[in-house]
């Protein structure tokens, strides 16, 4: 019996597995297991990640690449800074787990070596071979000259003798004449250079840089490997043979596998992926073997991946990420560990490093400038801004100096010097070129091509553009920005309200009769023939993807869908389209619409507002009430109520636009406030805020007419589509409908309003408002009123200074100052005139002239069914937006009648504004039990606000004059 008790006992003294040494169990997670490294390893991934990211925060204000801060990030972690801490190096990166990071970086280091290749363009040299190779070569062949020079006193000084002399001279003559490609193309993106006739010398002269010091490295690496010449001579010979192999077979063998899967069409299958992941690694693995470094058999399998339908970018985008994030710090970080700056502890040492520093920076700076001088042509502005950005540095050099360290041939003194010079230069790029060549002297290429003469090109291109348009003259060049898919119904909606009429012999009437009645005008015909500048924008983030397709922006152009079907949109309605493409950070997107414009020689921008939607019903159904009636017009302030529909109005084709959630939601709280049912915010209200900041960006920094659409037609508040409906009238009939307050930005919406109702399917009605103390209003009703102060004088504080647009965009919104009563006097004086100029152009059929008061018809017994017509109406009343929303309602329900829709166009106000609207819009806010937050106040104005409250109209189309106009 005790036998048995103890065989018991025993069962629960064993262990079924060896102690794993927990944190519970009081061990040190930082001590490192062979066995086991994947926690230290966690560990050292964290540190690394988080203090790359934390400094590239502070440099990226710098607009500092981010591979300095990578480096810099391992220098801290290494034995210059926090290794000088008793214990960090031994707990943190002890030397037994040095193999499995350098295991990773190096995986890492093939796989980013590949996404070079990938953004190499074999094209971008043939199409500039001439400049490019005489700015490459002299870029190469100085820096080479003088690093092998400088070589042979560093090399007694500071190197063992041991190391061979040529094998150390190459080394450095590498590292000298080496130009950083990836953070090269990151410079010329972010510093908007590559459509300039700088920036495709010098993208096409770093491609064949870049090759050509691949090579030598490739050179350097098997002379040191090889025990002979005649070994040397061999392992050449091979990996010139198994390039060969890849470039030809290899490549075609691909590329028929790209297409017999649909990779091209379709984006790559997950057997063409695997297919290149096993060329990618087996290249590495053969260049390896025979002698050579497997980063250059990674670079070759990158330069094989066929570029068609943008597949080398797609591939990209699957590989880039965990490169960037993980991979390469941890490279870099292990080149930091091996970077002491401290060995730099003497004057000679000190000397030789500013030796080493000045002349790879003379080299490279001397060699480029001095070749695109002379060579190609250029002038010394040019010339020095190519010199400046040959001589980045970046990581392809700290790659072959991390060759050259594992090889042996360079000591960790020298390879810090070394290290520091990379840096230095590479920090040194972007400043300089900002200084040398700013956007004024920019040359950029023309829509035919890059023109590389050296000449004074800029009365030739004033030349070249169109005139713009003058004062009151039909706008005829327009600029439609394109940013998101979910735009593009918006914006071909607003197009198609701006197509005019095909030439008639009523236009042609129609035309010389405005000339008699307008003398200013007497050269204005109406227009047939809009063209348009479709400008595609795509934010510039810090993945190399984006960085290629900027690169290649000209076959962008051509297969961006959001392009072609904007292009086909043109050609079936008759609209000529240019296409253009800019890939900017998103600081900069409303500058570079603006600069786009004026480039462009637009009389308007055209842009949208349509935030994404975000279902907010928590997963009930109701996706299927139908919405509810339109309002009664407001009757003596009293809060309003749903009338019936008459009779014969379509649900389909009713002013939809009043649509309210069953649980009693307006659905432009979700575009505008962003707010769910509970009154907490979501997603939407920080997209909606991104994007209003950039419209506000958009108009403060303009100097052209702006046009801003917002689609207020029904919903799907599931998928987030809207539908159009402006363009769903029959017979695309529309009424457009502009209260008329005045201000500049008032007389812009009335000419823009004379131009669209020049198209006979087109109706319009313009209703001059003017503000009374107290007295009736439109429909009889009295409603006593605090008269506000006008323009800005009455604007609260929030709003008069908001001079800041926001945390991602910089820059002032279009908030002006107190105006005296002399622009006052000026401004009402241009409302008279430019009224007097349109009202009175509009007859009944007798042609008996009529007063402002009355209604107006432009129409007679012969054109009334071809003619465009116009209403003019005038209305004093002390509740202007009342009495605004209450003529858009009869226009919207005697449109519905005629299958028309109804597009309200007002000015956006926020300069120079006649009347303040601040009390009326909070009593229409709080009688509509609706409300929208002050960025949708900011950007649209309050006159747009209160019908984005009230929920009127199919779309809402809000114009600002030109600034300074």
């Amino acid at each position: 019996m005790p036998e048995f008790s103890r065989n018991v006992i025993s069962l629960f003294q064993k262990r079924a597995a060896p102690e794993q040494g927990g944190l519970l169990s009081g061990s040190d997670p930082t001590k490192f297991n062979e066995n086991d490294p994947l926690r230290l390893w966690i560990i050292q991934v964290g540190i690394i990640i988080c203090t790359a990211n934390l400094l590239s925060l502070g440099l990226r204000k710098m607009r500092q690449p981010k591979v300095i801060a990578e480096v810099l990030g391992g220098i801290i972690l290494g034995p210059t800074a926090m290794g000088r801490i008793p214990g960090f190096t031994e707990h943190i990166f002890p030397q037994q787990s040095r193999p499995y990071l350098s295991l990773v970086a190096n995986i890492g280091l093939c796989l980013f070596l590949f996404l070079v290749g990938l953004e190499i363009d074999s094209g971008v040299i043939k199409r500039n071979a001439r400049l490019s190779a005489t700015v490459a070569l002299a870029g190469m062949a100085l820096p080479f000259g003088i690093g092998a020079g400088l070589s042979s006193a560093v090399y007694k000084k500071f190197i063992d003798p041991g190391i061979e002399f040529t094998h150390f001279m190459l080394f450095t003559g590498v590292a000298y004449s080496i130009t950083a490609f990836p953070v090269l193309c990151r410079i010329l993106t972010e510093l908007k250079l590559l459509d300039t006739t700088v920036g495709i010398v010098v993208l096409s002269a770093g491609v064949g840089n870049d090759i050509v010091g691949w090579i030598l490295l490739a050179l350097s690496v098997a002379l040191v490997n090889a025990s002979t010449g005649l070994t040397a001579l061999y392992i050449l010979l091979v990996c010139v043979g198994w390039t060969i192999f890849l470039m030809f077979p290899v490549k075609f063998v691909l590329r028929w596998i790209a297409r017999k899967t649909g990779s091209i069409e379709s984006g790559p299958t997950v057997f063409f992926m695997t297919v290149t992941m096993l060329i990618l690694f087996g290249s590495a693995f053969f260049t390896d073997v025979i002698g050579v470094h497997a980063i250059f058999g990674a670079f070759i399998a990158g330069l094989i991946v066929p570029r068609e339908g943008g597949l080398a970018i797609i591939i990209t985008e699957k590989l880039e990420d965990m490169v960037s994030i993980i991979f390469l710090p941890l490279y870099f970080t292990l080149s930091g560990l091996s970077t002491d700056l401290g060995l730099l502890d003497n004057g000679i040492t000190w000397g030789y490093t500013i030796a080493i520093i000045v002349s790879a920076f003379a080299g490279k700076f001397g060699g480029c400038t001095l070749a695109a001088h002379y060579a190609a042509g250029f002038n010394w502005r040019e010339s020095t801004t190519i010199g400046s950005l040959m001589s980045c540095k970046g990581l392809v050099e700290l790659i072959v100096l991390n060759v050259g360290l594992s090889a042996g041939i360079l000591s960790p003194r020298v390879f810090s010097m070394f290290v520091l010079e990379a840096l230095v230069l590479t920090f040194m790029t972007t400043p300089l070129v900002t200084w040398l060549y700013p956007p004024q002297f920019r040359r950029r290429i023309d829509t035919t091509g890059p023109t590389f003469d050296n000449v004074a090109d800029d009365e030739a291109v004033v030349h070249k553009k169109a005139q713009p348009s003058l004062d009151g003259a039909f706008k005829t060049r327009f600029t439609v920005v394109l940013d998101k898919l979910e735009h593009l119904p918006a914006m071909m909606a607003l197009t198609q309200l701006i197509q005019p009429a095909p030439p008639s012999t009523h236009d042609r009437r129609a035309s010389l009769a405005l000339g008699a009645r307008a003398p200013s005008q007497s050269n204005q015909t109406l227009p047939h023939f809009i063209a348009a500048e479709a400008l595609r924008l795509i934010e510039l983030s810090d993945r190399v993807s984006a960085v290629m397709k900027s690169s290649v922006s000209e076959s962008l152009l051509h297969t961006d869908p959001l392009l072609s079907i904007f292009r086909m949109f043109g050609q079936l309605n008759g609209i000529s389209v240019s296409p253009t493409l800019s890939v900017v950070k998103f600081e900069e997107l409303a500058y570079s619409v603006a600069e786009h414009a004026r480039n462009y020689d637009s009389d308007m921008i055209l842009i949208p507002w349509l935030p994404p939607v975000h279902n907010a019903f928590d997963g009930s159904d109701h996706h299927h009430q139908p919405p509810s009636t339109p309002l009664h017009p407001p009757t003596s302030g009293e809060p309003q109520q749903p009338i019936a529909l008459p009779p014969t109005a379509n649900t389909a084709t009713a002013p939809t636009s009043n649509f309210r959630s069953p649980l009693g939601q307006n659905p432009f709280d979700y575009f505008f406030r962003g707010s769910n049912i509970s009154g907490g915010q979501d997603v939407s209200t920080s997209m909606s805020v991104i994007h209003s900041q950039f419209v506000r960006g958009v108009f403060a920094q303009a100097k052209t007419d702006v046009a801003l659409f917002v689609d207020q037609s029904t919903l799907d508040l599931y998928t987030g589509v809207g539908v159009p409906s402006v363009v769903g009238a029959e017979g695309g009939k529309q009424h457009v409908f502009l209260p008329f307050f005045g201000g500049p930005d008032d007389r812009l919406a009335l000419e823009f309003v004379v131009q669209i109702c020049s198209n006979p399917r087109i109706r319009g009605t313009v209703v001059r408002i003017t503000k009374s103390e107290e007295g009736a209003g439109h429909d009889g009703n009295i409603l006593s009123a605090e008269p506000g102060p006008a323009g800005d004088e009455g604007r609260n504080m929030e709003e008069i200074n908001a001079l800041t647009i926001g945390s991602r965009i910089a820059g002032p919104d279009t908030v002006y100052g107190q105006h005296n009563t002399e622009t006052r006097l000026q401004s009402e004086t241009a409302d008279n005139i430019i009224w007097a100029r349109y009202a009175p152009l509009r007859t009944p059929a007798n042609n008996a002239p009529v007063s402002d008061s009355t209604s107006t018809h432009s129409s007679s017994a012969s054109t009334t069914s071809s003619r465009p017509q116009i209403e003019f109406r005038t209305a004093s009343t002390p509740i202007p937006l009342h009495t605004a929303l209450h003529e858009a309602r009869e226009i919207a329900l005697s449109s519905a009648n005629h299958n028309a829709k109804l597009i309200v166009i007002t000015g956006r106000s926020r300069r120079l504004a006649v009347e303040n609207h601040t009390k009326e819009l909070k009593q229409l806010m709080e009688e509509q039990r609706e409300k929208v937050g002050s960025e949708v106040r900011k950007t649209i104005g309050d006159v747009a606000a209160a019908f984005v409250v009230a929920g009127v109209g199919s779309g809402l189309v809000v114009v600002q004059q030109a600034v300074g106009n």
